[in-house]
């Protein structure tokens, strides 16, 4: 793991360092990326308290559906 700062891809100024994580052989495994942008002048700007998974247009945390209760034999 390196100690490098993330970069706006659009604007090109430094955004906070978040943490995403991926499942991989059954655990999960955290990721360090790079997180919105909060320069207001560009056009990646994201306010405070509303970030959203750009891919689904979700929140980045989805509530996990419940398991189905045990059968009864």
């Amino acid at each position: 793991m390196g100690s490098q700062e993330h970069v706006c891809p659009f604007c090109g100024q430094p955004v906070d360092t978040v943490v995403k994580r991926h499942k991989t052989l059954g655990a999960w495994v955290p990721t360090w990326v790079g997180g919105p942008c909060r320069n207001p002048d560009c056009e990646a700007y994201v306010e405070e308290g509303a970030e959203h998974d750009e891919k689904h247009g979700r929140p980045e945390r989805p509530e996990q559906p419940e398991t189905p209760a045990a059968k009864k034999s």
